[in-house]
């Protein structure tokens, strides 16, 4: 836009009140709307000669993501999105690092692993975002929990477009800060696009603002291409937010002067649309406010973006001149999973007592809280009431309420909570009230959790309790054993004790294990065995099968229930000689010890309760017989449920087992 009509924007789209800020404040504001402005422009240049392949533009919304950033402490955390470049400059990340990163280089932010703005930085307390839109909200929770916990007068800042807004995050996370009291500041810019979708076809309110009145929160309406007002905004309801914790939603108007990404274009956009917004320009505006005011003129102006222009330059030249990453499947698995080297805890004394499973898993858990003060523990009715099994009754007397944390019906926000606890240093333990309602948070488990330390060396110290497993009449929502689910995701890890033994070692090394563990407990196990376990804190090798029983004809290979019904066929038939291996932990899976009893009993056979298409026992199977194929009799077998829900009614639930067909196939393999 010509400069020549400046002062007729000003006075007729935008008034700046500068308030008390000095002209060094306004200044700083205008060096850090123009250098997110000056890169869009050298980006989409790039992206028509081919130099870089997908940008998404943020140009016409730079104030949003200045006037936040600035407003708040270099160390409190902002999650941004796609087109908030302006968080990054702000932060003084490193501009030739930057576009290393937008290059896919092995020196920007993730090795190359990320594309554009999916990243983060705790050196810059920025945490990126995912495609899904609304996860990062769950998290920015989590971050202002951790604040709340540590007593920090801090806030936290995430951004959402209109089109995020109709997300289910959104509500949960809005829902959990309101009930909570978080002192987190949603900040939404409506640009009035989701992609191709106007807002009219993407919410019925009048204005995002009521959503935040229907949590029960402030709301309040903006001119996002305003830089002083966000400023302002964002400054004045920080430092009240710390003199009285609360969560705060902002809605930011402003407009999206390109495509969504550039290839999808502006077609559907009315010309009329961007003949309005281009006269509120943000840079454009608050430049020409400055010269009126006598704060910037020319000779200023031009030196400003001669310095830009060559640091710009500088950094573009780095971030091409470095090589291309290169590809090394060492370092790509080894960074799937945060470092953890794990020093079995044994035992103090010799001290011991009569456990159930149930009570096994309470003992872990209440001896890692008192190890852990950065422990917390969240789910749905775990404080007075105990939990729906009583895994936590009476914790919360000696814990507090602030540990042992009843939580709305969120689980993916509860979930992205979890992950916030761990960016601040802090440890969680959630709890599915059944494992088959983790659905409702399977993006935060599969995408959020999974991925964050491959991503950007950002590790999830999130146990996942799943009360599972059929047995006990509760029908198709509550008795699923879903272990597959998560077995082909790397990242996550997963347990699934058999016994109380295993149970309690178990739960306090997934405690300790800085990484995504899914821990599965299986309903059916909590109140029917019993076993004399060590009173002290102790835990589990992780990834190491154990012998539930030895022997030389057949090799039994099985986890949770399914090691009970393999030991009472094994007792019913006293001749059997086999080996029956209990995995325990299903990611990682003990391979050396299959391997060494397939390859002495030279037959084997695979029991596990979840239904037998996709169970893990197909990934067993084709492991034994591509590693072990040499040493096989007969072929690998496979015992799992029958391929349908899980039924209600006893006589249906008991025919969907496969624990009577397992008898047979035992008895032919033998005779094989």
């Amino acid at each position: 836009m010509e400069t020549k009509t400046s002062h007729e924007i000003k006075r007729r789209y935008m008034n700046f009140d500068r308030k008390s800020y000095d002209n060094e404040t306004l200044l700083t504001l205008y060096k850090s709307i123009v250098l997110p402005r000056m890169i869009e422009e050298k980006m989409l240049l790039l992206l028509r000669k081919g130099k870089i392949s997908k940008w998404f533009s943020g140009i016409g919304q730079e104030a949003i993501s200045v006037g936040v950033t600035l407003a708040l402490d270099e160390d409190e955390y902002i999650l941004p999105m796609h087109r908030n470049l302006g968080v990054f400059t702000s932060r003084n990340l490193p501009l030739d690092r930057l576009f290393k990163q937008l290059q896919g280089k092995y020196n920007g932010f993730s090795k190359g692993r990320e594309r554009s703005f999916h990243f983060g930085t705790n050196e810059h307390h920025i945490v990126g975002m995912i495609s899904h839109l609304g996860p990062q909200m769950g998290i920015a929770d989590g971050i202002a929990l951790a604040h709340k916990l540590k007593k920090e007068d801090k806030v936290t800042a995430v951004f959402s477009g209109d089109g995020g807004t109709s997300e289910g995050d959104f509500h949960e996370a809005l829902n959990v800060a309101a009930v909570w009291n978080l002192p987190v500041i949603f900040v939404i810019e409506n640009n009035a696009y989701g992609l191709s979708t106007p807002i009219d076809e993407q919410y019925k309110c009048s204005d995002l603002t009521d959503k935040g009145v229907g949590y029960g929160m402030e709301a309040l309406q903006i001119d996002g291409n305003n830089i002083l007002t966000v400023y302002d905004t964002i400054k004045t309801y920080s430092d009240s937010i710390k003199n009285n914790q609360r969560p705060v939603l902002l809605e930011c108007k402003t407009f999206r002067m390109r495509g969504h990404e550039e290839a999808s274009g502006t077609k559907y956009v009315p010309k009329e649309l961007f003949e309005e917004w281009a006269k509120k320009d943000p840079v454009v505006n608050y430049e020409n406010y400055l010269l009126e005011e006598g704060i910037l003129n020319k000779e200023l102006i031009a030196s400003i973006r001669n310095k830009f222009k060559a640091e710009i330059e500088k950094a573009l030249d780095a971030a091409f001149n470095e090589s291309e990453a290169v590809s090394d499947s060492s370092k790509e698995l080894k960074d799937v999973y945060a470092p953890f080297n794990q020093k079995i805890i044994y035992p103090q004394t010799e001290k011991k007592s009569s456990k159930r499973f149930v009570d096994a898993v309470s003992d872990g858990l209440k001896q890692s809280l008192k190890k852990y003060d950065n422990l917390v523990l969240m789910g749905q009715d775990i404080a007075e009431y105990g939990g729906v099994f009583k895994v936590t009754e009476n914790f919360y007397s000696e814990f507090g309420k602030e540990r042992i944390r009843n939580t709305p019906l969120c689980e993916s926000a509860i979930i992205g909570a979890a992950l916030g606890l761990s960016i601040k240093g802090m440890k969680a333990v959630v709890e599915m009230q059944f494992a088959d309602f983790v659905t409702s948070g399977f993006n935060q488990v599969v995408n959020n959790l999974a991925k964050i330390h491959y991503r950007w060396g950002q590790n999830a110290d999130v146990v996942i309790r799943m009360p599972c497993g059929a047995g006990v009449g509760a029908g198709p929502f509550h008795s699923q054993s879903n272990e597959a689910w998560f077995f082909h995701t790397p990242g996550l890890k997963i347990f699934y004790p058999s016994n109380p033994y295993d149970a309690k070692g178990l739960i306090n090394t997934a405690i300790e294990d800085p990484n995504p563990v899914m821990f599965f407990e299986h309903k059916a196990l909590y109140r029917s065995i019993s076993e004399e376990i060590p009173d002290d804190y102790y835990t589990v090798e992780s990834g190491k099968a154990k012998l539930a029983a030895e022997g030389n004809d057949v090799t039994i290979i099985s986890y949770g229930i399914g090691v009970h019904w393999a030991k009472n066929v094994l007792d019913k038939h006293k001749d059997l000689s086999a080996d029956l291996i209990d995995l325990r932990t299903l990611l990682p899976w003990d391979k050396d010890a299959v391997e060494t009893s397939v390859k002495k009993t030279g037959k084997v056979i695979i029991l596990h309760e979840d239904t037998l298409t996709g169970g893990i026992g197909a990934e067993i199977s084709a492991y034994i017989c591509e590693h072990c194929f040499s040493s096989l009799d007969a072929p690998v077998l496979r015992c799992g449920s029958l391929d349908t829900p899980v039924p209600f009614a006893p006589s249906l639930e008991e025919n969907f087992f496969g624990k009577d067909i397992f008898e047979t196939k035992l008895l032919n393999l033998i005779n094989y």
